[in-house]
């Protein structure tokens, strides 16, 4: 949370001009209740489980930028449904970064604690050995530009082959 997947995808779903689907809103728009409500009235386990059935029918669909919420890539299940049906770009921030986007921010239902700075780590120290399984790894700078990160989302993805560039 916090490394910029919705904003960078939107504007890199324009400047490749694929369409962007963030997972979260999916999740929130077929519920009728926002994350953080689902997460108070059913827990994270059930939210998990309708997590996977929302990426899956994603992943199936016509070619698409989506953003993933944080814990996501955590599942196994849907690591390997990406691995078959996509390709994974982990956004990758240090604390200070993450912290600064979402400190104070009351739509994050895993900061909901007594201690969110301590949460947030412990977070990052779960998540990013799985994180690491992505496809592709990109630094989110803290200072660095929407414009910055997808340019360089742009090249690092030809290069890699998993775009076509035209000359046109």
């Amino acid at each position: 949370m916090g490394a910029g997947k919705s904003s960078v995808g939107k504007r890199l779903s324009k400047e490749l001009n694929i369409p962007f689907v963030d997972s979260d809103a999916e999740i929130e728009q077929g519920a009728g209740m926002s994350i953080l409500d689902i997460f108070e009235q059913f827990g994270e386990s059930y939210f998990r489980v309708g997590e996977e059935r929302v990426i899956n029918r994603l992943l199936c669909n016509h070619p698409q930028i989506i953003a993933t919420g944080g814990g996501a890539f955590m599942s196994k299940k849907i690591r390997s449904l990406i691995k078959v049906y996509g390709f994974s770009i982990w956004l990758q921030a240090d604390f200070e970064t993450l912290w600064d986007r979402v400190q104070g921010k009351k739509n994050r239902p895993l900061l909901q604690t007594s201690d969110p700075q301590k949460t947030l780590r412990e977070l990052i120290n779960e998540r990013n050995p799985i994180y690491e399984k992505a496809d592709l790894i990109v630094h989110s700078k803290k200072y660095g530009t929407h414009f910055a990160m997808v340019k360089k989302l742009i090249n690092m993805l030809s290069f890699s082959g998993i775009l076509e560039q035209s000359d046109d």
